[in-house]
């Protein structure tokens, strides 16, 4: 039971990078919103379905349904992506609630450093609190940051959740340099990030001299 928990899991990882991968994409401006609304509805219900019927078979662990319990956070996310992208509704619900899972997502980073010891999953459950934060400032505070946030999502599609996800399918975690190797290249991302944050702020700055030039003038 616990080796088919696990490897759902990983299928629920899998399918949640190719999920991101085309929310990236959209945000950047290179696909359909209601094309991508639809694949974020499929794979948000069946990260509701599965996470469920496998808590359902467990063994009732606390740290079982904890470790359980995060799926549903993709889930309930692309569901609401899904339904917006479709119907075309307000955002500003989705922009909270991903405040709210931003939040979450710090504990199970905290969790994962001070009890598990595990640095690859601490790193990445931080990468996830500042997408969803990110998501916060552009559908509930209306910040214009959609190809920033697009730029970040890209990254994390692939460095979080796709290759992780190969890598357990097929065993590589189990190579201590792997995971070494990997802490590097989350290292390197985050510094990617910092990048496109300054690069970012410059950009707004410039942009304000020019307004403050043009009202001025």
């Amino acid at each position: 039971m616990f080796l088919t928990a696990f490897n759902m899991g990983n299928v629920g990882l899998f399918l949640s990078g190719a999920t991101l991968f085309l929310n990236s994409l959209m945000l950047l401006g290179k696909a359909d919103k209601k094309s991508v609304g639809v694949f974020n509805l499929f794979v948000g219900f069946l990260q509701i379905v599965f996470p469920l019927y496998l808590i359902a078979i467990s063994d009732q662990n606390h740290w079982t349904i904890f470790h359980l319990a995060c799926v549903f956070l993709f889930g309930l996310t692309f569901l609401f992506v899904g339904i917006i992208n479709v119907t075309g509704i307000d955002g500003s619900g989705l922009g909270w609630f991903s405040l709210w899972v931003a939040i979450i997502a710090v504990v199970y980073m905290g969790i994962y450093l001070i009890h598990d010891h595990d640095i690859i999953n601490t790193i990445t459950w931080g990468m996830w609190a500042y997408l969803w934060f990110l998501f916060f400032l552009s559908m509930a505070q209306n910040k214009k940051i959609d190809s920033y946030i697009g730029k970040i999502a890209f990254v994390q599609s692939w460095i979080t959740l796709t290759i992780p996800s190969i890598f357990s399918l097929t065993g590589a975690w189990k190579i201590e340099y792997v995971e070494n190797i990997w802490i590097f290249v989350q290292v390197l991302s985050i510094i990617y990030f910092c990048a496109c944050t300054a690069k970012m702020m410059m950009a707004n700055m410039k942009r304000r001299k020019q307004q403050d030039i043009t009202v001025t003038l």
